[in-house]
């Protein structure tokens, strides 16, 4: 194996370690409690060794409520997450994608939507997502990292340092970016010369 492909698959492993983190410590936008149905306890968006079990009792509840609700975006933006949760990737593309239809101007949801393409093997189209949030929202810090994340995935890491350089210029105090800087600095060490 060459050696670029190796530091490549290391990079993407801790930029998948370090998303996880910081997905599951970033919630920008409160999600709405869905009425009539019973909520969830917040859980991380880490990827975990093993796919966390979502309520099989909750999906159902929120399933029912979403197919006697077709308008209600908050219940599937509810199911989207619990599926998110549960590593159910298609599911949560399925959910979000709905609830993305019915109120475009979601970045949090849309931004979720792009993660789960990453996570289902995707980062074209999810890369695509984060584009468009950028483009209504460019300091949508979630977007800005995940772009980096979907960019490395293909390949581009010169890309993916710029994204994560873009966000520390847009948000130079923020704590949750320590050490960001220390990874965009190992990414472009790593990249070949001229590299995307």
């Amino acid at each position: 194996m060459r050696r670029d492909t190796l530091v490549f698959t290391a990079a993407g492993v801790l930029f998948g370690l370090v998303v996880g983190y910081m997905a599951a410590s970033w919630d920008v936008v409160p999600r709405p409690a869905v009425a009539g149905a019973v909520a969830p306890a917040p859980a991380p968006r880490a990827v975990a060794s093993a796919k966390p079990a979502a309520n099989p009792d909750e999906v159902k509840a929120l399933e029912s409520l979403a197919a006697r609700q077709p308008n209600d975006v908050s219940v599937r933006v509810e199911l989207g997450n619990l599926h998110m949760d549960a590593q159910r990737w298609d599911e949560a593309i399925r959910w979000y994608r709905e609830a993305l239809a019915l109120d475009p101007a979601r970045p949090d949801v849309a931004t979720d939507l792009g993660a789960c393409l990453v996570s289902a093997g995707n980062p074209a189209a999810a890369l695509a997502e984060f584009e468009k949030v950028l483009r209504a929202m460019p300091d949508y810090k979630n977007a800005l990292y995940n772009k980096g994340i979907a960019l490395m995935q293909l390949g581009r890491p010169a890309e993916a340092a710029a994204a994560w350089e873009e966000l520390l210029r847009r948000h130079p105090d923020d704590p949750q970016l320590q050490g960001l800087k220390a990874r965009i600095e190992q990414v472009r060490a790593a990249a070949p010369a001229g590299g995307k």
